[in-house]
């Protein structure tokens, strides 16, 4: 026979379901996407994806307070008023990114097609012809060469600078290395560009020189304080338990620093290289100044003028053709390539920092 106590959990009981605030989230945010796309359908207007994610957030807080208060009594519905006006706020601070990302994937995808990627802008008047619509291979060579470059030159710079002031900097030189660090990050990045573009033109008694290589000197003034500041948090956060267990070894401090710091600390200081790369791949000032531009290929990083991706969508927006509109195609096609590869770029960087990172056991 089955007795029945009556007993009630008062920790279980009255409480909304975890899946509950997802389900009134997604609900939301499909809602106001299905109203906005019949407005946009009926007026012929844009879809407005900030509008429809910030409503939709908006009339999630209002269900979710309203049945938690229902459910759960007035006190939890407080709780999830803040829980969700925090969540609201995360949102609206990520609705710039939202918006560009949804602007230049709708945009850039109209021109993202094999001939972009395989043509450059030579002999390309207006939308071109059906087998030649031009294309931005030009400008993807020389942002990866430029860019390439500048780390190449950079990261080594910047990571022995953040070895020595961590390691062995003591005095008035570390002081001197910090400080200059520390102006260096505030430059403008027109200011690298002139700067190139003097040290250049005096070396070579040019006043008209442009290539590629001065545009990845321009870059590295940029990335170098970068990659400074970052891989010198990095080592600090190495336990100096690890440094007096290697040299009571008797393994010398350079090899310890090759063998013990620097595998220890890969993860973050390849983090930061990513981020210095990202913030110089998209700079336009300096490689206008220094590197020039050009329709035509180049793959010589030494002679000649060379394109960029940055400089390819400000060319093709701020020089239209009487026909606009391809112009246009071809600038947001080339700023959705730009993403893609800082975004591959992050994706190549969290596999080396898992590869090398140290395995530590248990």
């Amino acid at each position: 026979m089955t007795v029945t106590t009556g007993i009630v959990n008062s920790l279980t009981s009255a409480r909304l379901p975890k899946w509950v605030p997802w389900a009134l989230l997604a609900g939301s945010w499909a809602v106001l996407a299905v109203v906005y796309g019949i407005l946009a359908a009926g007026s012929g207007g844009d879809y407005n994806i900030v509008a429809v994610i910030f409503l939709g957030t908006v009339l999630f807080d209002v269900l979710l307070v309203t049945t938690s208060y229902l459910v759960e009594g007035s006190r939890k519905a407080r709780d999830r008023l803040v829980t969700s006006l925090v969540a609201t706020a995360f949102v609206i601070a990520m609705l710039p990114l939202v918006s560009l990302v949804f602007t230049v994937v709708v945009d850039g995808w109209k021109r993202f097609d094999i001939a972009f990627f395989t043509q450059s802008m030579r002999n390309i008047v207006g939308a071109g012809t059906e087998q030649f619509p031009g294309g931005a291979l030009h400008a993807i060579v020389g942002t990866l060469e430029i860019t390439g470059m500048a780390t190449l030159i950079s990261v080594p710079v910047g990571l022995l600078a953040a070895i020595y002031l961590v390691e062995y900097g003591r005095g008035h030189l570390s002081r001197a290395i910090t400080f200059f660090v520390d102006v260096m990050t505030g430059i403008p990045s027109i200011v690298a560009g002139l700067f190139a573009f003097a040290l250049f033109a005096l070396v070579f008694n040019d006043p008209g020189i442009r290539f590629g290589f001065g545009g990845a000197i321009a870059l590295t003034l940029l990335m170098v304080p970068t990659v400074v500041r970052s891989s010198e948090e990095m080592l600090k956060l190495v336990p100096n338990e690890l440094r007096e267990a290697s040299f009571a070894l008797g393994v010398p401090k350079w090899l310890t620093i090759v063998k013990v710091v620097i595998p220890t600390s890969i993860a973050g200081i390849t983090t930061g290289v990513t981020l210095a790369i990202a913030r110089v791949i998209g700079e336009t000032a300096p490689l206008l100044i220094i590197a020039g531009f050009t329709s035509s290929m180049n793959y010589d990083l030494f002679s000649g003028r060379m394109m960029a991706l940055p400089l390819f969508v400000y060319t093709q927006y701020a020089n239209p053709g009487t026909d606009v509109q391809p112009y246009l195609d071809r600038a947001w096609a080339a700023a959705l390539t730009l993403i893609l590869i800082v975004m591959l770029l992050n994706l190549v960087a969290r596999l080396v920092a898992r590869i090398f990172s140290p395995k530590l056991g248990r």
